[in-house]
């Protein structure tokens, strides 16, 4: 009864257990059953703890007859061997009963148990004096492990509790088919001692009265630490799975660390078994939230890529808005995208609370709106920078990175998220993630006139069709136009001086057709658009035409591409209109523009490959952007 009214009372407790137990059963077991097993499991467990404060005033021989022991021959024929055991214990039933009974059966060598203080001073001292009145000796994990350690080497016996958390120090391996950080400390002793590795259970059978079970021996002399401890998860997992109510729930065993979520940073990372592959875990689903805008969302991809590979369990999703989904479409480590319509805050967080329940929700915009999507959304870790008055509605903020008065390229900023959440970033910095298809027959050359910011990032429409016109001069080509309706009149513009040998896309296309129409491009001409950007996501070289803009904060990465650009001392103003005469782009003439582009083209005839570097190029590599 004490039990139930736990239930019922403890809602923080019974949310964490029905959690819990969807990661364990919620692939066998309905949402009702699941209730129904947190349930059984709140009165089982107020039993058990009652029954265990009620040891301390009993004779341990009067214990030892409420409990039936199977399998203790299993035990004597190790002991017998002259070989010392480890005990990988679980918190299952009344798992103080193994302090009370061990040494009644198996008194003839040294009983010891490893024990980390508990935060409550005078419950501490309550268990700590029912373990030993039996004669179990008591290790202190913050004292070390030697004294453990020369136990053992005298053939004593020693139990660890090894279903918990074990944090930053632990070996993430499954359990229940989810990574988990877990103890490797019954295989290091094993190793360090030669002691066998066995596994004891404790089952409730009725008010009472309990089963206490020894399973055989589970490591082989040859195994490694890694390959006991995973062992070690996958025969605890058994033993709940006979007496699911039996088990501590309460406790977070599938915790998410913060910072460091993501795992290639921790001393002992990640152990698969050799029958396991990464797509066997159930996931760690992580919720990316895209910027707003086309470029930033391709700049942000060298994150997601370093996100992803941050632990062989991720499941990225990007929820961005729907008109540049199919540009996340594109990035391989993307494995699902939510397209966000343009409607209210409140429904885009209802679209969000229908999926099912992400692990962590990663922020890339800076916005107070894209935070509050998620923490509507529900999302129990939300992580992102401090952003515009946001910091009360996200739990896991990550401070800006320390400049130094250098200008960085805006991909490390993403970089650096990934970085605080335990990723390592240094090969995901590569933009084009995939290969693209080139052209065949005519050569089609893309032109983008426009930039959505504002006209102080347009070169001039009559100086782009000049070099088009100087382009076909030298080569035989298609150019086609690409841009929104708002850059139809400088589109006209150039299409009226080409002629026949443009076509003008400019508000035509959709996201989708323009990706499929940039693969067929030799190359792109271009403003700093999100285009440009784009374009090196599909493996298409840009040259780019910068004047208010800072290439180094917002170029196109990648070698192969080119950045025109001229100094003058009012830039980069990141004006949307010119305050005075256009300097920095009139300073940008039609002639060096064509030249980069017969560069770029006669290098790619030369080698016979669309997108290959030459050196009279000026790459705009991560290594210039820094």
């Amino acid at each position: 009864m004490l039990g139930f009214l736990a239930w019922g009372v403890l809602g923080g407790y019974r949310r964490l257990a029905q959690k819990n137990l969807r990661i364990a059963f919620g692939d066998e077991k309905s949402p009702s059953q699941l209730r129904r097993l947190a349930r059984r499991h709140f009165q089982r467990l107020g039993a058990n703890l009652l029954s265990s404060l009620k040891f301390g005033a009993m004779p341990i021989e009067r214990i030892a007859d409420c409990v039936t022991i199977e399998n203790p021959e299993l035990v004597h024929a190790e002991l017998q061997a002259g070989r010392a055991i480890v005990f990988a214990l679980s918190h299952l039933g009344s798992w103080e009963l193994f302090a009370q009974v061990f040494p009644n059966h198996f008194g003839y060598v040294p009983n010891s148990t490893v024990y980390q203080k508990l935060g409550n001073r005078f419950i501490d001292d309550d268990v700590r004096a029912k373990r030993g009145r039996s004669g179990v000796v008591l290790f202190d994990r913050k004292d070390g492990f030697q004294k453990a350690i020369e136990l053992l080497r005298r053939g004593g016996v020693i139990g660890i509790l090894s279903d918990q958390h074990a944090g930053d120090h632990g070996l993430w391996t499954p359990f229940f088919g989810r990574l988990a950080s877990t103890s490797p400390l019954p295989g290091l002793l094993a190793k360090r001692t030669g002691a066998s590795v066995m596994a004891a259970a404790i089952y409730t059978t009725g008010p009472a009265r309990w089963r206490m079970v020894f399973s055989p021996r589970y490591d082989e002399p040859n195994d490694s630490v890694q390959t006991i401890t995973a062992q070690t998860n996958s025969v605890i997992a058994d033993q709940i799975q006979r007496a699911p109510e039996d088990w501590f729930w309460v406790h977070n065993r599938w915790k998410t660390p913060k910072p460091n979520f993501l795992l290639t940073r921790y001393k002992r990372g990640v152990y698969l078994p050799p029958d396991t592959r990464a797509t066997d875990l159930k996931p760690f689903r992580l919720l990316l939230r895209g910027p707003n805008w086309l470029g930033d969302s391709v700049i942000s991809a060298a994150a997601v890529r370093a996100i992803k590979r941050g632990r062989p369990d991720a499941q990225i999703t990007v929820a961005a808005p729907a008109k540049l989904a199919s540009a996340w479409r594109l990035i391989a480590e993307v494995d699902d995208v939510i397209p966000l319509p343009e409607a209210s805050l409140a429904a885009n967080a209802r679209l969000l609370r229908a999926q099912r329940q992400f692990d962590v929700a990663i922020l890339l915009p800076n916005s107070l709106r894209t935070a509050l999507e998620i923490w509507l959304a529900g999302i129990p870790r939300r992580v992102g920078y401090a952003g515009h008055q946001r910091r009360w509605l996200l739990n896991q903020i990550v401070s800006e990175e320390t400049r130094g008065g250098q200008i960085r390229h805006q991909v490390h900023r993403y970089l650096h998220l990934a970085r605080t959440l335990g990723a390592d970033s240094q090969h995901a910095v590569a933009p084009r993630l995939e290969t693209r298809s080139g052209s065949s027959g005519t050569l089609k050359l893309g032109l983008c006139p426009g930039a959505e910011y504002g006209p102080a990032k347009r070169w001039l429409p009559e100086r782009f069709a000049a070099v088009a016109a100087a382009v076909l001069e030298k080569f035989p080509a298609t150019w086609l136009l690409f841009g929104t309706r708002a850059d139809t009149e400088p589109g006209k513009a150039i299409s009226e001086v080409l002629g026949d040998s443009c076509v003008n896309r400019i508000g035509k296309t959709t996201l989708e057709q323009l990706i499929a129409e940039l693969r067929e491009c030799r190359l792109l001409l271009t403003n700093d658009t999100g285009t440009m950007h784009l374009a090196t996501l599909v493996g298409v070289p840009v040259v780019a035409v910068f004047g208010s803009t800072e290439h180094r904060l917002t170029g196109p990465l990648g070698d192969g591409n080119s950045v025109i650009r001229h100094h003058v001392e009012c830039s980069p103003c990141f004006l949307r209109e010119c305050p005075i005469d256009f300097r920095c782009m009139k300073a940008v003439s039609a002639e060096e523009v064509t030249q980069r582009v017969l560069d770029l083209l006669t290098s790619a005839t030369r080698t016979d490959n669309p997108v290959a570097p030459t050196a009279s190029l000026r790459r705009s590599s991560l290594n210039d952007v820094e």
